[in-house]
């Protein structure tokens, strides 16, 4: 009997390599948030946040791009954003722009957290991550994983 989908299956290096990349997306933001929750009391996505709101201009981000950037849902960045408002790190107003948005604001507090946090999880970045390879091989990882995220985001085909 003839395989007719036989073209559409991975070989065994093509296996092996693919098992590889799953367990590295798997595991690996598990072990950054565990870092995270132990040293900061922070999860990956909240320090994600409140990262992307430090760097933009005035700590302030509308809602909807914090969520496409920070690769989450709005309900979701919505719930997150409210237990940093909480913790007195984030609040949020609506754009003076265009009140049909909502911007999502870095505070003072959110910020200091952000930078005790910094170094600890810099340090696992570079103990899991940027230690294990060369500048070469990581210079090309970032770009073969930057390659992936283009196909992920374009239109399929």
């Amino acid at each position: 009997m003839v395989d007719e989908h036989a073209d559409v299956w991975l070989n065994a290096t093509e296996l092996a390599a693919w098992l590889s990349i799953v367990r590295l997306v798997t595991r690996l933001p598990w072990a950054m948030d565990a870092q995270l929750q132990r040293d900061a009391n922070l999860s990956l996505v909240e320090y994600m946040t409140m990262a992307m709101l430090s760097d933009a201009p005035a700590w302030t981000i509308r809602m909807s791009e914090l969520a496409e950037i920070t690769n989450t849902s709005l309900s979701r960045l919505s719930h997150l954003v409210r237990r940093l408002e909480l913790r007195g790190y984030v609040r949020r107003e609506p754009d003076p722009t265009d009140g049909r948005f909502t911007n999502a604001i870095l505070l003072p507090l959110g910020m200091r957290h952000l930078e005790e946090a910094a170094p600890g999880h810099v340090a696992c970045v570079r103990r899991l991550v940027v230690d294990n390879l060369s500048g070469e091989r990581l210079r090309r990882f970032g770009q073969d994983a930057e390659r992936i995220v283009q196909r992920i985001d374009s239109p399929a085909r």
